[in-house]
């Protein structure tokens, strides 16, 4: 019965290990800022698939006092359209501990970029933009906020 009973606690000890160690696919949701400080980004999740969008600039109005625009936006039809409000993570799948398959947009030169994210901690998440192989790119380090 003891033998039993030391199974039972070492087989939850070590099932509760493992959990810990895995991040919940969810874990993502939230508004995060970027590394420039320059804008927040809420990432949510619609059909399965995580997104992210612009929800606050630091500086939200161009020279004129009018809300600044996606103008290097390469689809004519999205310059016209507010920065805030602009989808920059798109399709993005959790499996392994992060979420990977997605693409990132860059609004200061209008470019798409391969991205996968990872969480370092609850509030640290690494976020990599790259061309072709992951090699090629750049890390950005997102810190959790509010909105």
């Amino acid at each position: 019965m003891q033998k039993m009973i030391a199974s039972l606690l070492i087989l939850t000890s070590l099932l509760m290990q493992q959990n810990l160690m895995a991040a919940p696919s969810d874990d993502v949701v939230g508004v995060w800022l970027n590394s420039s400080g320059k804008g927040k980004i809420q990432i949510y999740k619609e059909n399965g698939k995580y997104y992210g969008k612009i929800v606050w600039l630091r500086e939200p109005l161009n020279e004129k006092g009018q809300p600044k625009l996606d103008v290097n936006n390469p689809n004519t039809s999205q310059k016209s359209k507010p920065l805030v409000g602009a989808i920059i993570l798109r399709d993005f799948d959790f499996a392994d501990g992060e979420w990977n398959n997605g693409k990132i947009y860059d609004p200061e030169n209008g470019k798409d970029y391969k991205c996968y994210m990872r969480l370092k901690d609850a509030n640290t998440l690494n976020v990599r933009g790259y061309i072709g192989i992951s090699m090629i790119g750049r890390t950005e380090v997102w810190t959790r906020t509010k909105l």
